[in-house]
């Protein structure tokens, strides 16, 4: 039996239309919809022939129903901006990312969930919560990603085709999943995170997960839980110059422009300091990139999972296969691990066996 809806989110992975894609598989295109809305079935050449157009072996489209992630579910950072196929599109990589995040649940015990919701405070109060909740202190925060993976939020990394989309999140569940675009500086990659915690935090259940208002409330959650006021009042001089700024920023590892605007925020700097400074960065490069930049923060769950995957001979290429899935859509949401096919794919561990349990704790550093 076909499963309708999975040739649908497959296209729609893919960023194509109907037309486009029956031109590529050889139909037409009402033969196409017919078989999305479940008004036809196509035959085994046909199928073949929509699967090999879509990149997708002919077993992802006879699996059971999938649960696609809805777009009001999604906590998207620019949606006016992006593109209705652009977020059909990731919002179908991430309906795979939850597919792939049960199959590891049924074979490890991943860390669990432990994200507060609060839809009531000012950000500035919801992260001195979260950080006194994760007995964080009044230092710099910790690896962030390390950080939510071991509070139990599933982190995925995006296609490299999303460059516009800096990353989202969403509950399903009662899971918490970020996905984080890779082609970022590490800073940025480090606010991205804080960000979209900010939404898990503020905006997951209770408010809207998007808007202008949203927006910057995750930003100010990102900066209040990167950039303790204690920390940066007790650092920090009052009216510091362009040269300390970058001096310091790699104390909150956070880039310059972040570090200057909370700054301004706790009253260090003055509102003509401030436009001062931001200036003087864009001119020396630091509005649109991190020239000094620190090194991207990445998983420690997921080659923690794949090793201990490999060690009971489970290759990459066998867990694709059982997912039904092609080995590249693995590869995208992994942060860049290489798991490349091996020969000699051995079977899983026997049934029954306890699930290996995995301890994560948030690197220090």
């Amino acid at each position: 039996m076909v499963t309708p809806s999975r040739i649908r989110l497959a296209r729609e992975r893919r960023a194509l239309t109907l037309a486009r894609l029956a031109r590529m598989a050889g139909i037409s295109q009402q033969s196409l919809s017919n078989y999305e809305n479940a008004h036809a079935v196509p035959t085994p050449e046909t199928l073949d022939r929509i699967a090999a157009a879509l990149g997708f072996p002919p077993g992802f489209f006879t699996s059971e129903e999938l649960e696609e992630v809805p777009s009001e579910a999604v906590a998207f950072r620019a949606r006016t901006k992006t593109s209705m196929r652009k977020q059909k599109a990731v919002r179908s990589q991430a309906a795979l990312a939850v597919e792939l995040n049960d199959w590891l649940s049924e074979r490890f015990a991943l860390p669990e969930p432990s994200v507060p919701t609060y839809g009531r405070p000012s950000p500035e109060a919801a992260a001195e919560m979260v950080r006194s909740l994760w007995a964080l202190g009044e230092t710099a925060a910790p690896n962030m990603v390390h950080l939510l993976e071991a509070h139990g939020v599933r982190v995925f990394s995006l296609d490299t085709e999303h460059q516009e989309v800096d990353a989202f999140s969403f509950w399903r569940d009662a899971v918490p999943y970020v996905f984080l675009n890779t082609g970022k500086s590490g800073e940025r990659g480090r606010f991205d995170a804080a960000h979209e915690l900010g939404h898990l935090v503020m905006h997951g259940h209770e408010r809207p997960l998007s808007g202008p208002e949203a927006e910057r409330e995750a930003n100010q959650f990102a900066s209040a839980f990167l950039m303790p006021r204690a920390d940066v009042v007790a650092r920090m001089p009052a009216g510091p110059q362009v040269d300390q700024l970058l001096k310091a920023k790699g104390i909150w590892r956070v880039s310059a422009m972040a570090l200057a605007h909370r700054l301004h925020d706790v009253e260090l700097l003055t509102d003509w300091q401030y436009r001062a400074a931001c200036r003087k960065l864009a001119e020396m490069g630091y509005r649109s990139a991190e020239p000094d930049g620190i090194r991207r923060e990445t998983s420690q769950v997921l080659p923690k999972v794949f090793t201990l995957l490999r060690r009971q001979g489970h290759t990459p290429a066998r867990v694709a296969e059982e997912l039904r899935l092609p080995l590249s859509e693995l590869n995208t949401l992994v942060f860049g691990l290489s798991l490349t096919s091996r020969s000699g794919a051995g079977r899983g561990a026997p049934g029954g066996q306890e699930r290996p349990v995995l301890r994560v704790v948030p690197d220090p550093r």
